[in-house]
């Protein structure tokens, strides 16, 4: 593959944790999504307290959270120093892998322009439960206001279908069967039990509320899966003549589910994490792609080729790939566009059995990436990817470092 080892100054991530997922409305669903962040992000310092550095911000990805910026009050309520920055950020389903992205930039420029070594924190948060309903003011005297349930992905005169509905239109363009669909789905939920019973997800987990295990996972069969009724109205795309009904092939089953949860990891350099004797992870490349809103589920092949052709690797060099399973047919265009089998995806299980905590997940990718790559035997390479609503993608590649500095 003829790729360099991590250099010094190579942003690296160290530590690694998340809350269980709970489903929307049950264990998690009093507890904000600050106090989701906060004891995650706690955690996180802590894990990386053999560096010896003050944390120098916490960036963290929220989509439909109260406002006002949550990474500054997770901050405060996490017990760190009232000193330290914080910002939030928003890139949808990605907005997870968004923010590490930015930490990663934030530390890299730090070390190479200052030459100064230094610690972020970096992940997202969601709380579905406590999302504060939102309404668009009356547009004429005396009307009411108008609630809605997401901001646009897109202006007006641009597609902008709802998930469901772009996954079903997706779904016909690629030619992704039902059966596919959920073949992919009991996989996932056979893979998340299997892990969960074999306590694979302990250690990354914090517990919060109680809450010291992903709730959704469940034995779900074939032939249950096979007897769900879609979920959606199908989308703009017409089916094709002598498909099976018009209603689509997107289902509960086949869906990832509204979740509650959080993710941070600890970003520093290289040499840093070296000096410490701290295994962990190098970012090697990152790519962020837009295409047609009409499809936001097909970005995700897209920014992962990308990605990896920054990295100089293929696909085939890659041992441990995560994506972000909103719904089995995001997960299998994105296998079709790699031409990477299915059966590689997610080890554990995906959204699909967890859950999709959305401004979270693209984090707890990374979580489970590391999960893998450091465990003996883990792979060299990594692969997180997430295809994101208004027909954008992002994706990351990691790479696997022991802490005597070797890669």
């Amino acid at each position: 593959m003829g790729m360099s080892a991590p250099a010094p100054t190579d942003p690296v991530l160290v530590a690694a944790c998340r809350t269980a997922i709970g489903t929307a409305g049950h264990a998690l669903s009093a507890v904000p999504v600050v106090d989701l962040a906060a004891p995650v992000a706690a955690e996180a310092a802590r894990r990386a307290s053999a560096l010896n550095l003050p944390v120098a911000e916490l960036v963290l990805g929220n989509c439909l959270g109260p406002g006002g910026n949550v990474a500054r009050s997770a901050v405060l309520a996490a017990g760190l120093p009232v000193a330290t920055p914080a910002v939030t950020v928003d890139r949808q389903c990605g907005s997870g892998l968004e923010a590490v992205r930015l930490a990663a930039a934030s530390v890299r420029l730090a070390a190479v322009t200052e030459h100064r070594t230094t610690l972020a924190l970096a992940g997202g948060a969601e709380s579905a439960s406590t999302a504060p309903w939102r309404f668009w003011p009356p547009d004429t005297p005396g009307a009411m206001p108008q609630r809605y349930t997401r901001a646009p992905f897109a202006p007006t005169g641009f597609p902008d279908p709802d998930m469901g509905d772009a996954a079903d239109d997706l779904a016909v363009q690629r030619d992704i069967s039902r059966h596919r669909q959920d073949v992919y789905a009991e996989r996932s939920h056979r893979r998340a039990c299997e892990a969960r019973a074999a306590g694979r997800f302990a250690a990354e987990i914090v517990p919060v509320a109680g809450l010291d295990s992903d709730e959704r996972p469940r034995a779900l069969t074939l032939e249950r899966l096979s007897r769900l009724p879609p979920a959606f109205s199908r989308g703009a795309i017409p089916a094709p003549a002598g498909a099976s009904g018009a209603l689509g092939t997107v289902t509960a089953g086949n869906s990832s589910g509204i979740s509650d949860g959080a993710a941070v990891v600890a970003v520093t350099t290289r040499g840093a994490a070296s000096a410490a004797g701290l295994a962990g992870v190098a970012i090697r490349s990152c790519a962020v792609v837009a295409g047609d809103p009409a499809l936001p589920g097909a970005a995700a092949g897209p920014a992962a080729a990308a990605a990896l052709r920054t990295a100089g690797l293929t696909v085939g060099d890659v041992g441990a790939i995560e994506i972000t399973e909103a719904f089995a047919s995001v997960a299998l265009a994105f296998a079709d566009d790699l031409g990477v089998d299915p059966e590689r995806l997610c080890a554990d299980g995906g959204a699909i059995a967890l859950g999709h905590p959305w401004g979270a997940s693209g984090a707890i990718l990374l979580v489970r990436l590391m999960s893998q790559m450091l465990a003996p035997g883990g792979a060299e390479f990594g692969l997180a990817a997430c295809a994101i609503g208004g027909g954008q993608g992002i994706a990351m590649v990691l790479q696997r470092c022991d802490p005597a500095g070797r890669a």
